[in-house]
């Protein structure tokens, strides 16, 4: 299917949903839910978290919907996502409770033969690492660089999610990926 069959069908269920109809928000829901739920998932570091930030800003863009302009749908959600997962880490900055659970970083396999055990291990050892870095920086800047360099939005969609101007998206990946870089310099051995 065209991106511009995809676009013409995702703003008839957005017009739908804005009169009120639950059956074509949920079909948004199904279209946006994983890339929704990963953001949240690597921006507060475990899954319940997640699910629950997740679930909250689908409710919020549910009750929303009616203020929804034209525009880039996606980046409206990321945006509501993005402020839940905000208010979420100032609620555990309040009252910390626990670490990052194991957060799947999706990484695949080019060649999609299955990993040696020596290989598994490092991957582990690597995606571990990598969530550290991660978890380490800013909020800004990690939710600028999972949007980039993981989601693959482009600059201007990350610029709406983040309510931020294109300077600032592209000032927070830069100072974002030299952070991670400098972290996991010291883990040179486990890159390929």
């Amino acid at each position: 299917m065209s991106d511009r069959i995809c676009k013409m069908e995702e703003n008839k269920l957005i017009e739908r949903s804005k009169q009120g109809d639950l059956d074509c928000f949920n079909q948004l829901v199904e279209m946006y839910q994983r890339q929704v739920y990963n953001l949240c998932l690597r921006m507060l570091g475990n899954t319940h978290d997640a699910e629950d930030v997740t679930q909250g800003a689908f409710i919020s863009a549910y009750k929303g919907i009616g203020r929804f302009k034209e525009g880039n749908f996606r980046a409206w959600l990321f945006r509501i996502a993005a402020n839940a997962c905000r208010d979420q880490l100032r609620l555990l900055r309040r009252r910390p409770a626990s670490s990052l659970d194991a957060l799947p970083l999706d990484l695949e396999l080019e060649d999609r033969r299955a990993p040696s055990p020596e290989e598994y291990a490092i991957n582990q050892e690597l995606g571990e690492h990598i969530r550290h870095a991660l978890a380490g920086l800013p909020a800004d800047q990690r939710m600028a660089v999972i949007l980039r360099d993981i989601m693959e939005l482009d600059y201007e969609e990350i610029a709406q999610a983040t309510a931020s101007s294109i300077g600032t998206v592209k000032s927070r990946i830069s100072r974002g990926r030299a952070r991670l870089r400098a972290h996991l310099k010291q883990y040179v051995e486990l890159f390929p």
